[in-house]
């Protein structure tokens, strides 16, 4: 279907002025906020999308405007990538898996210690470039040296959280988490990112939910993402211990409770005063992959005393290809989505994966999880982490007052668009952020 008339200008790829108005048209539009629209056309103004609708009735209502004429493809948010590490990109294909979760951490601690900080700002660079590739346009990623993110000017999207250590020194706890707030701040997305109970002291954790709290910045780690993780803290045993153990970390948090037990605090009389403190505090929580029963009745509880509802639980990012690489216990994903949690998908790193594609991860959760929509699949990428970055009214759907941050794919037919979507496997050819077109 030919656009408009011969006095409107087709513009094929044309990108605008920053502050220009333009209209998109696609053979769909998937909006993630309704059904798809098909013959669909968006406005955009400046970074902003200002208009969405049927491409006649998108023409007349804005009838001098430019026109890129995207032909049969679906036109839809851009990804966002809810848990990464893109530090490690260099690392691609060198640590194969090993026969222990403390084994991978010792290969790529072995890894990291032959590069510099210019091989690291080299493999952000990479990382970004890569996501964007795959149609990324928003990704959280964990830096390992927050004092190298001012020399990087990331091309897409991105909230840089700190990713903070301290398994060998927790009276540093407080000058390690103020160092990384004073090297993030100068970017406009940054959060902390205390690395994971077994790494990162109490001391450390509360420092960081302190400063959340006072400047309403999120957080995210790891938890529970594996077995030898979760025998190490009810146990006191398994390789993971062991190798903490040896290295000299204080191992007497370990062999009374579950990681999740710990993260919310769940101990005593003091239970419900913990999870109504680790409540106030947004926190994004990677992986969850090893759970005891009694695991479930204490998010149960945590949610009780936070006020109930999906809004009072942490989020949860799931990395289907990761979680593969390292075998871990299934995902509990129906059990999760039962009690109302906010499940996003994440790649982590190329420590552990082949590529940053969140295509690809859709296609290995489908795998998995057969009875799960296309579609929901595909709100696990867009929705729901803009929804954990509390960017629900400027990110994941294609709606008036949304960033104008778009991807492209072919669309053969409207009656299947989101089997598509999940099931495409290329580079994107055309993705816009912020309403500038970055490729096509």
């Amino acid at each position: 279907m030919s656009v408009a008339d011969s006095s409107e200008e087709v513009c094929d790829g044309y990108r605008p002025p920053l502050q220009q108005t333009m209209i998109i048209r696609a053979r769909i539009v998937v909006t993630m906020d309704g059904p798809p629209v098909e013959n669909g056309a968006i406005v955009i103004s400046g970074n902003r999308v200002v208009d969405v609708g049927k491409f006649p009735e998108i023409s007349a209502r804005h009838s001098s405007r430019k026109i890129v004429d995207l032909g049969k493809r679906a036109l839809l948010p851009g990804l966002i990538n809810a848990h990464c590490h893109l530090d490690y990109t260099c690392l691609r294909g060198q640590i194969r898996p090993k026969k222990s979760f403390a084994d991978w951490i010792r290969a790529i601690n072995s890894a990291k210690a032959n590069l510099s900080p210019e091989d690291y700002i080299a493999s952000v660079n990479e990382g970004f470039a890569e996501a964007a590739r795959f149609g990324t346009t928003t990704i959280v990623n964990l830096c390992a040296f927050p004092e190298l993110v001012a020399q990087i000017d990331e091309p897409i999207r991105a909230w840089w959280f700190g990713e903070l250590i301290d398994v060998r020194g927790s009276d540093r706890a407080n000058e390690i988490v103020d160092l990384a707030v004073r090297s993030l701040k100068p970017k406009q997305n940054w959060g902390l990112a205390p690395h994971a109970l077994f790494t990162a002291s109490p001391n450390l954790f509360r420092h960081c939910e302190e400063i959340a709290r006072r400047g309403n910045i999120l957080l995210t780690t790891h938890l529970a993402e594996s077995y030898e993780e979760f025998l190490m803290f009810c146990e006191a045993s398994g390789p993971l211990y062991e190798f903490l153990k040896e290295i000299g970390r204080d191992m007497s948090d370990c062999g009374r409770r579950t990681p999740l037990a710990i993260f919310l605090g769940a101990s005593g009389g003091s239970t419900r005063e913990s999870f109504r403190s680790r409540a106030q505090t947004n926190w994004i929580v990677a992986h969850l992959n090893e759970l005891a029963e009694s695991d479930w009745d204490l998010l149960a509880t945590s949610t009780e005393v936070a006020g109930g509802g999906s809004t009072a639980k942490f989020a949860l990012v799931h990395c289907p290809r990761s979680h593969k690489y390292f075998g871990h216990s299934p995902f509990q994903f129906e059990k999760f989505r039962e009690r109302g949690f906010n499940i996003c998908l994440g790649t982590d790193s190329l420590a552990s994966n082949v590529d940053l594609n969140l295509f690809a991860e859709m296609r290995q959760f489908q795998e998995t999880f057969l009875k799960i929509s296309p579609e929901d699949i595909l709100s696990m990428a867009t929705v729901n982490p803009a929804r954990a970055l509390r960017q629900e009214t400027r990110l994941g759907k294609i709606r008036p007052g949304f960033y104008a941050d778009l991807i492209t794919v072919p669309c053969e037919s409207s009656s299947n668009v989101f089997e598509e979507i999940v099931a495409f496997d290329q580079p994107v050819d055309w993705l816009m952020t912020d309403g500038e077109v970055r490729s096509k």
